[in-house]
């Protein structure tokens, strides 16, 4: 007979923090020089006129303008041609 109960271990009680991705600025809003667009992992949105992409794929503005968003074809290395999500800052 065991004359303790068993302790056991708490490994799976700790939670990590939210990533809080998503869509920050939509289209028709202002947007100021260096204002986050869109915080994605991968590139679900592309960026385009007035965008730059950030190391971890997230969308920021590098011009004033308005928001505006748009489909754009895109040809992949095998011939194959896949529709894509743009932002622009105009």
């Amino acid at each position: 007979m065991a004359h303790k109960n068993a302790g056991g271990s708490a490994k799976n009680l700790t939670d990590s923090n939210p990533q809080y991705l998503g869509v920050k600025l939509y289209a028709g809003q202002k947007a100021k020089k260096g204002n986050i667009i869109i915080r994605q992992r991968g590139t679900k949105f592309m960026a385009g006129k007035g965008v730059d992409t950030g190391k971890d794929h997230t969308l920021y503005a590098v011009a004033d303008g308005v928001i505006s968003f748009r489909k754009a074809r895109k040809t992949r290395f095998d011939g194959s041609t896949v529709t894509r999500n743009v932002v622009d800052v105009r």
